[in-house]
């Protein structure tokens, strides 16, 4: 087997390829395991103005922020001031959702865990104040309850919101200095930036994005989304390093670096253990922990995040039985190609595990009536309208809604074919990726009550 050095000397001669074959402006990496760390980077961190990525340079990494919201959530578990399977309206009793019988029982856990249950892609941006978590939490008296709380998994930003609401008020502190005082500092993380305002201060990445299927990628008109989802990745910019630092204290226990206890002991497993079980959509993990994504695997089980931003990508990916940790981020292109190359080389050269193949529609797919699966499912940022014409063809068609429809989304029409079971899944790949469709539950007539897509969309009008 190979040693990371080996593995670092391969990337330093692949990586300026591979992100020219794949279209990404600039990347960086960081590999860890045991005392061994190494990084590196390449690329531009904006075409506009042509300044080079470094292994210092800070990249958005989305999504990942939820592992470092749980943590704080588990470190107030840990303290006592917080129980998992208490309601979340114990501690934020302004929390409402417009399901009065779910607001009453929605525990911390369901929030960590991704099996709330209601409405879970609201972006509503309530400014740059300090207030802004507090007046987020309040618009979300009006989101609808999917299914009822602890059913199923959808994944959910708002969710992830709320925890930092809880946080904050628990504390006594904004979301960005909690991150700051019971994270980055005593993680000793000196390239971690949780505001614009931070981030500015280091070589910060711009995300890039393509206008139209192949106009090629440009730099993004703006840096980041909304505050007020901070808690859910819309702001956390860090050197792939800290990120790894970052998992590095989960793999060990809770303990950083320097010894320092950041989480009690045991609860970094409890974190990264299993559960609740997701439909069989190949493109996310197979179950989910307390904010932890998980690969089951034939060959062993891998744990992470991913996250995407405005034209920024991030995935990091550990291996507890190796103890690796695993940390590739992006400024856009086709970044999923890149965590291919580069990620599934890593995890061959220096584990058992191996990344899952990534799912793609049959030669022949099945012709099947579609009847169970058509009509509309309807969310916050877009409609789905699933439909079969005369000669048995299905289609998907993707409406953008709200600030998706602000940001210049637009209708996207694409074909299905079966691809198992209550399963179909896109003839052509968006981004190098066949997500899978999965259509759940009953509505009563004998028609799907879900299209899973990672989250769960409601039929309209069921």
């Amino acid at each position: 087997m190979s040693t990371v050095l080996d593995v670092h000397g391969w990337l330093q001669e692949r990586f300026p390829q591979l992100l020219r074959e794949h279209g990404v402006p600039g990347a960086a990496y960081a590999i860890a395991r045991g005392d061994q760390v190494v990084e590196g980077a390449t690329g531009l961190l904006s075409t506009a103005t042509g300044v080079a990525a470094t292994p210092d340079s800070v990249f958005q990494i989305g999504s990942v922020t939820k592992l470092w919201t749980s943590t704080l959530v588990m470190q107030l578990v840990d303290e006592g001031l917080v129980e998992l399977d208490e309601p979340v309206r114990t501690y934020l009793p302004e929390f409402r959702v417009a399901d009065e019988d779910a607001t009453a029982v929605i525990t911390v856990r369901q929030l960590l865990n991704h099996t709330a249950g209601f409405e879970g892609d609201i972006f509503t941006d309530t400014g740059v104040g300090d207030d802004c978590l507090e007046k987020f939490v309040a618009t979300l008296d009006a989101v609808p309850q999917l299914f009822p709380p602890g059913e199923r998994f959808s994944y959910n930003n708002a969710g992830y919101c709320v925890l930092g609401r809880l946080v904050e008020v628990l504390r006594e502190q904004t979301y960005d200095d909690c991150l700051r005082t019971h994270l980055i500092r005593p993680l000793g993380l000196t390239h971690a930036a949780p505001s614009v305002y931070e981030a500015i201060m280091f070589r910060a990445a711009v995300g890039h994005v393509e206008p139209e299927p192949g106009a090629g990628y440009v730099p993004a008109p703006m840096w980041a989304l909304a505050r007020s989802n901070a808690p859910a990745g819309s702001m956390l910019a860090m050197r792939p390093r800290d990120l790894v630092t970052f998992a590095r204290m989960h793999l060990e226990d809770g303990l950083a670096a320097d010894g320092t206890r950041v989480l009690a002991p045991g609860t970094a497993g409890r974190m990264l253990a299993k559960e609740v079980d997701l439909p069989e959509l190949g493109l996310m993990g197979t179950s989910w922990g307390l904010g932890f994504e998980r690969f089951d695997l034939p060959t062993g089980t891998l744990v992470g995040h991913d996250g995407t931003t405005i034209g920024q990508g991030a995935f990091l990916r550990m291996e507890p039985e190796t103890g690796l940790a695993v940390a590739l981020v992006t400024n856009g292109g086709d970044a999923m190609a890149l965590y291919r190359d580069v990620v599934g080389h890593v995890l061959r050269e220096l584990t058992d595990v191996g990344l899952p193949p990534l799912p793609v529609p049959p030669p022949r797919p099945e012709r099947i009536d579609a009847g169970r699966f058509l009509g509309t499912y309807s969310a916050e940022v877009f409609d789905l309208t699933v439909s079969q014409d005369g000669e048995g063809r299905i289609w998907l068609e993707q409406t953008p809604k709200g600030v998706f429809a602000d940001m210049g989304g637009q209708v996207e029409r694409s074909e299905l074919v079966h691809y198992r079971d209550d399963m179909l899944i896109p003839v052509k790949p968006d981004r190098g990726m066949h997500l899978p469709h999965a259509f759940v539950g009953d509505d009563g007539t004998g028609h799907a009550l879900y299209l899973h897509v990672g989250r769960a969309v409601r039929r309209a009008g069921a």
